[in-house]
């Protein structure tokens, strides 16, 4: 198939093998929604494109014209994917069109490629049959996801969407360079790619898709709703209410661009982006394997790659020295970022702690489940609390919980008042699995005992041990639901691949709610159903990084930064009754830095969320 993708040849072919202005304007035609453009003026030190459109001919115009990429209808005739060097940095803008490339051919997409005297780079899609605005701006908006220097506003406004083309001059100089040879772009602009190919890439983009749609809904609601109707345990909420806001050090990771008052180097900008993972962490393995990924604007922070792969491995360090030196500072008690530390009981081995968490798994699939079922929805959290009670054991390796409801309320993605609810009925309903053996006091938690009820113990020795790991709620599940979550654990947990009506029955959830779950989680291609309807897990997908798409990290990221600004009220108000054990503001939460990124691998999410907590 050919596209147009990048090759070394292209990038570095000399001025002479190059196609000239006039010859790439006369793409223009097959690229625009109708045949017209609009010339470009400098107003007011801004560059516009104002005034009447002009039809497009032959010859080239004389100053900068973009062309309208909707028609009278408002449909599109080309889909137009504007890499802009104002977004972020120009190694960004190249990583990007790489990825949109492969993206585009994985898919069957052909595309024709240009490139700005700017470094900025249009993708051009053009499309067999014309796509409704909405549809257009739904998929381009989606590709943005995946691409931080993607302008989607030429497909916001049906009226005035405009985009230059191959060939036409650019506003500070010089003309958009066709990267994509002169013969090959003809046949993909008469050729066109079918729906077909399009209905792939609307697949491919799936949980981008989803997450635009949820903040759209979501915006909606905000706009009609009072905020006392807004649930205060709805963290996207929150998020939507700042206006789309998100970590400044997040974002110079992706986009390379960073605020000069507070870095005024790129080094500095560097060190800020670098220090943040070892916080939250991260391993050096994990920011290389990102570099190319979700951290381009990291890696365009460094002048070349010689300079990365020189300065890395020692910035690295330094970040790791600095982390160590500001946990040293902070005692375990002031810092809400630091494991918890059991205040009673004997410390039970690390074996021992192993086979109670597997006996308590096998007396909750067996009784309590079935018995919490019957609760209705208090029950569904009642189950998630206790698997994220054992997850918790096995994890931290004890028995003896001094841990907070908010620490609970991250694991289950619920409101710390109603885990509080839950673990009051959970001590209440579990035979004496969960203990209160201490009430809360100042900064310190109420403390809880696991143990294996007595009669329970022959059932948990009769049964056989589960392979693989308990979890509460992992992060993608916060956006797929607890039914989705409870289906995937029977398919992943079971000894024998499930039906549908298996994983109903195991999972106790209602049939249709079952296939409802079972049908999204094949979509994002989790799971696969093979020729004797038994469903198996996807292993090739990451749940991490579907979890990353669908906005989950966010989402636990807004419920930690909340949960710090609880905690720091709260301990303000203590320091004003025991000034003697004042701690500063920036021990509790940092308005920049204090939001944790979890890292991509999924063998120590757990723990790391438990840290976190």
């Amino acid at each position: 198939m050919v596209t147009g993708a990048v090759d070394a040849a292209s990038l570095s072919a000399s001025p002479s093998d190059r196609v000239s202005p006039s010859e790439a304007w006369a793409l223009a035609p097959l690229i625009a929604g109708r045949p017209e453009y609009r010339a470009g003026r400098w107003i007011r030190g801004k560059f516009q494109y104002p005034g009447s459109a002009r039809p497009i001919k032959g010859a080239l115009p004389k100053s900068p014209a973009a062309v309208l990429i909707h028609d009278a209808a408002g449909d599109v005739a080309t889909l137009c994917l504007d890499l802009d060097t104002s977004k972020a940095e120009r190694a960004v803008v190249d990583c990007d069109a790489a990825r949109l490339g492969a993206l585009l051919t994985s898919c069957g997409l052909a595309f024709v490629e240009d490139r700005s005297p700017s470094g900025g780079r249009h993708l051009y899609v053009p499309l067999a049959e014309r796509m409704p605005a909405p549809q257009a701006r739904e998929l381009v908006n989606a590709l943005a996801r995946l691409a931080p220097s993607l302008d989607p506003s030429p497909h916001q406004n049906p009226s005035t969407g405009c985009i230059r083309v191959p060939g036409s001059l650019h506003k500070r100089g010089g003309h958009q360079q066709l990267v994509t040879p002169l013969s090959a772009a003809h046949a993909i602009l008469r050729r066109r790619n079918a729906m077909a190919d399009v209905d792939r890439l609307r697949q491919a983009l799936a949980p981008e898709l989803a997450r635009n749609r949820q903040e759209a809904s979501l915006r909606a609601k905000l706009a009609t709703s009072p905020p006392s109707a807004l649930s205060r345990g709805s963290l996207l909420d929150a998020s939507v209410q700042r206006g789309g806001w998100r970590s400044p050090l997040r974002a110079i990771a992706e986009t390379g661009l960073y605020d000069t008052a507070r870095y005024p180097t790129a080094s500095d900008a560097r060190m800020g982006v670098l220090n943040h993972l070892a916080t939250c962490g991260w391993t050096l393995e994990q920011v290389r394997g990102e570099l190319g990924g979700q951290f381009p604007g990291l890696a365009a922070l460094y002048q070349s790659p010689a300079q990365q792969e020189r300065l890395l491995d020692r910035e690295w360090n330094k970040a790791l020295e600095f982390t160590a030196e500001s946990r040293g500072k902070r005692s375990t008690r002031k810092s809400d970022t630091s494991p918890t530390e059991p205040t009673g009981g004997a410390k039970a081995s690390a074996a021992s702690i192993h086979q109670l968490a597997n006996d308590l798994e096998n007396v909750l699939y067996a009784v309590l489940d079935a018995r919490f079922h019957a609760l209705g929805r208090e029950g569904l959290g009642l189950r998630f609390l206790a698997r994220g009670v054992v997850a918790y054991m096995r994890t931290m390796q004890t028995n003896v919980l001094d841990v907070g409801c908010r620490t609970f309320a991250l694991a289950l993605g619920k409101h710390h008042s109603t885990t509080a609810r839950l673990l009051r009925r959970l001590a209440e309903l579990s035979d004496g699995m969960i203990t209160k053996i201490a009430d809360a006091r100042h900064r310190a938690a109420d403390v809880y005992l696991v143990e294996l009820p007595e009669q329970h113990q022959q059932l948990a020795r009769d049964l056989t041990w589960r392979s693989g790991k308990i979890h509460a709620i992992r992060p993608v599940f916060r956006i797929l639901g607890d039914a989705a979550a409870l289906a995937y654990e029977v398919i992943e947990r079971s000894r024998v691949s499930p039906t549908t009506a298996a994983v109903a029955r195991d999972a106790r959830i209602a049939r249709t709610t079952a296939e409802k779950a079972l049908a999204e989680m094949a979509a994002y291609q989790m799971i696969h159903r093979d020729q004797a309807g038994r469903w198996h897990v996807t292993t090739t997908t990451s749940l991490a990084e579907l979890a990353r798409r669908l906005g989950a990290d966010a989402d636990v990221a807004a419920q930690l930064t909340q949960h710090r600004h609880e905690r720091r009220r709260w301990h303000d108000w203590l320091d004003r009754h025991n000034p003697a054990e004042r701690i500063g503001e920036t021990d509790i939460y940092d308005p920049e830095t204090d939001e944790h990124w979890i890292p991509p691998d999924e063998a120590g999410l757990g723990l790391r969320l438990w840290a976190a907590a």
